[in-house]
């Protein structure tokens, strides 16, 4: 017989509710989607998907979007007042 271990893991309370949905729906439990990935681990002995850091371009666009968006918190009403004051705003 096989022994086993617990694995104790902390995740946010809705996306634990989240995959718990999600993965009843393909039939399985979290404690049956962990046992995948970590069989996924041991067999291809790396992780079962990409993992990719942004370059440093990437970064600092992702910057200068967060700067943006604090520096700029209004509100429209439709589309087209959006547009208008990011051309008035663009110096265009």
């Amino acid at each position: 017989m096989t022994t086993t271990t617990m694995v104790h893991v902390r995740v946010d309370e809705q996306i634990k509710a989240q995959a718990t949905e999600t993965l009843a729906s393909m039939g399985l439990s979290v404690s049956d989607a962990v046992r995948v990935f970590l069989m996924r681990v041991v067999a291809d002995k790396q992780m079962p998907f990409m993992l990719k850091a942004p370059n440093a371009e990437t970064r600092a666009a992702m910057t200068e979007a967060d700067e943006i968006a604090r520096m700029h918190r209004a509100r429209f009403d439709t589309a087209a007042k959006l547009f208008d004051d990011l051309e008035k705003n663009s110096g265009k």
